[in-house]
């Protein structure tokens, strides 16, 4: 037997467990040096180790805890629901990444069908509520603000749990030597470096770098980025230029002149990765969601309802 508590339970524990390790690799290494043991590092492997490990539970509850019933439910209940849900999260998972990248990354797959399941699975208990007495529409209409507080709290994470899967497993960065009239291609994007023209300012010496942004010889953009030098601080100033996009980001950033006259330039690539924030939003929202309903209000009693109130002679 199980129930939405045990679920929550569970979630609990996990999400403490990851704490106490943020908590150990911030403080460890501090700690191994001041005992004279010397410099140690915990980098970025040992994190996504344990969090990818930690993350695989605590998703698979977080799709089936509101399908359960509280107290006490029995997961054949919902057996055609699970399955059906790990079905689809699995097929639409491993498409996603097969559609949108040009490598497979088995990490940026279990991510995917992560996120799918919650979504696909908090679908399921909505349709589920909405239809238990009225048609979908009117049921959708009397679902509680609470009620749609946890829809956009799980499905933001969802959300969220995409991006950073393609991110971590396709983000690419590079540092490149380039002058005006060179071109480079990095996945599937041509950056040409179409000139350089000056925009002085009252304090500062700038430079603009126009950058031409072609994907299978159509022009996709045209970027600007900047660079300043400030006079008075002697402090450079650098401002990147982005190509917003629903499925990815790009980014030219300019960096120092070489003695030869061309730059070095960084470019980044980054998939999904508005979808982080556009999952922070959808959660931000169910927060307000929560706290605008009223079954969460504490009811003040009137001046007159006290003052009616008899009193007590000790």
């Amino acid at each position: 037997m199980v129930s939405r508590e045990n679920a929550l339970l569970a979630n609990n524990i996990l999400l403490v467990a990851a704490l106490v390790v943020v908590l150990l690799g911030t403080l460890l290494p501090l700690v191994h040096k001041q005992l004279g043991l010397g410099s140690v590092s915990i980098g970025e492997p040992f994190f996504n180790l344990l969090f990818t490990w930690l993350s695989v539970p605590f998703v698979f509850l977080l799709g089936i805890g509101p399908l359960i019933r509280w107290k006490r439910d029995n997961l054949g209940k919902v057996k055609k629901e699970l399955i059906v849900s790990g079905v689809l999260s699995v097929v639409l998972g491993i498409a996603l990444v097969w559609i949108f990248a040009d490598k497979f990354m088995p990490l940026a797959a279990l991510g995917a069908v992560m996120g799918l399941w919650v979504i696909i699975t908090q679908s399921i208990e909505v349709y589920q509520r909405a239809t238990h007495r009225h048609d979908l529409v009117t049921g959708l209409g009397k679902l509680g603000r609470s009620h749609w507080a946890m829809v956009l709290g799980h499905i933001g994470l969802a959300v969220s749990v995409l991006g950073i899967a393609m991110v971590q497993n396709y983000d690419i960065e590079r540092d490149v030597k380039m002058a005006p009239g060179d071109r480079i291609v990095m996945q599937g994007y041509e950056f040409h470096f179409a000139g350089l023209r000056d925009k002085d300012g009252p304090n500062y010496d700038g430079y603009i770098a126009d950058f031409d942004i072609y994907k299978n010889n159509k022009r996709v953009n045209t970027l600007h980025a900047e660079k300043r030098f400030y006079n008075v601080q002697r402090s450079m100033m650098t401002e990147a230029a982005i190509d917003r996009g629903i499925t990815r980001d790009l980014y030219v950033a300019m960096g120092e002149r070489l003695p030869d006259g061309s730059w070095a330039v960084r470019i980044y690539y980054k998939p999904f990765v508005r979808w982080i924030w556009f999952g922070a939003v959808l959660m931000s929202i169910g927060g307000l969601f929560a706290m605008s309903d009223k079954r969460y209000r504490f009811r003040q009693k009137s001046k007159s309802a006290v003052s009616a109130e008899p009193v007590k002679e000790v």
